[in-house]
């Protein structure tokens, strides 16, 4: 299957280094080979594979090819200074796609050698708009919902193969991932701590409640979350505050990458799921027009809350709440779209077919406005 960024990724290419970082297992190795497919030439580099680690160490890689793809190079030290010193000298053609797993992105973003020479793009699970034309909009968004965004399990559209493929994934992350990036002795309190966030998605969390029912410090309960979105495995939403210090200050919620993972009825994987696409959208036009985004909840001191606001270059775009059957209009909804200068205020409804506009609030069935979103 196509990707969406892959025509954004080949013009990219022709001006500086690309590095496609993302969840482990979204598809980044088989992205990286549509494209080699799209250039007379390439050659693929894995630093895992010990006569391409050799070769990668040496920088004695084909410099005739069209394309060449460095995997995991990030975990060759100084890797930054080795890439740096290739591109200032050699420049481009050959093209340079740079992949990896989410530790690519966390190595990436800390102290930057490389400022200048790259594009950096994400590839996420699949969205709604990513799956157009496979099925209805409404029947997407079922199947994401049951199977996740993740490729294998949702191109299987078997249930007991997203079960076995989830389990199996967790625990790579957990105890190979999250051990290379930070050591943590106790795995199985860190397991516990993701089963218990997957209970909570949707709602503000308390990293003090959390670290009582887990016997660990509210320190370690933060880090370990932060660990966790490190690896893709989770993301957190803050309170919009027009203080940017204040939001992350007061409790987030926490969403997960696969949908699937959820536990809870369908309306909290379906709100689950909105976050991640519009995560999604965001950080596409983040990565592919250079926006500046951001992604939060509304709440206020009387506890009327609407479930996202997204803002685009410091300007508010849209005001979202999700409803899994009630088509009603959310007064919470409408409260806030009266006092914050949005671009639109919309109620996505699972359970709908119709559309309607009450009081200058979109109520739309979730699926046809998620399928127009840029990712």
């Amino acid at each position: 299957m196509k990707r969406l960024q892959e025509e954004t990724l080949l013009k990219d290419l022709e001006e500086k280094m690309v590095f496609l970082s993302g969840p482990r297992q979204v598809g980044k190795t088989t992205l990286a080979k549509s494209l080699g497919g799209r250039f007379p030439s390439h050659a693929c580099y894995n630093y895992d594979e010990e006569a391409d680690r050799r070769i990668m160490v040496k920088k004695t890689w084909d410099r005739k090819v069209d394309l060449i793809v460095l995997d995991e190079i990030h975990k060759l030290k100084k890797w930054k200074t080795h890439l740096k010193g290739a591109y200032d000298t050699e420049g481009i053609p050959p093209r340079i796609l740079v992949t990896g797993s989410a530790r690519l992105d966390v190595f990436r973003r800390g102290g930057d050698s490389l400022a200048g020479r790259y594009f950096g793009h994400r590839l996420y699970p699949f969205s709604v708009r990513e799956l157009r034309g496979e099925a209805s909009p409404r029947e997407i968004v079922e199947n994401l919902i049951r199977y996740g965004g993740f490729p294998e399990p949702f191109l299987s559209q078997s249930e007991m193969k997203t079960a076995r493929w989830r389990k199996q994934h967790i625990e790579r992350i957990v105890r190979i991932d999250v051990q290379d990036l930070e050591p943590v002795r106790d795995i199985q309190t860190l397991i516990l701590l993701i089963d218990m966030l997957k209970e909570r998605v949707g709602s503000p969390i308390s990293y003090n409640s959390l670290s009582r029912d887990l016997q660990i410090s509210p320190h370690t309960v933060k880090r370990w979350i932060q660990i966790l979105e490190s690896m893709y495995v989770v993301f957190s939403v803050t309170p919009y505050s027009k203080n940017i210090s204040r939001s992350l200050l007061k409790e987030p919620k926490i969403y997960f990458y696969d949908t699937s993972s959820v536990t809870g009825d369908e309306g909290i994987k379906f709100e689950n799921l909105v976050a991640n696409c519009l995560r999604k959208h965001l950080h596409f036009l983040e990565d592919a027009e250079g926006k500046t985004t951001q992604l939060h909840y509304l709440r206020d001191k009387e506890k009327r809350e609407a479930d996202f606001l997204t803002a685009i270059d410091k300007k508010i775009e849209h005001l979202v709440e999700v409803k899994f059957s009630n088509a009603n209009l959310s007064r919470p909804l409408l409260y806030f779209h009266r006092r914050l200068s949005a671009k639109s205020a919309i109620q996505l409804v699972m359970n709908t077919r119709q559309t309607q506009t009450v009081e200058g609030i979109s109520i739309l069935p979730a699926g046809e406005w998620l399928d127009t979103l840029a990712a």
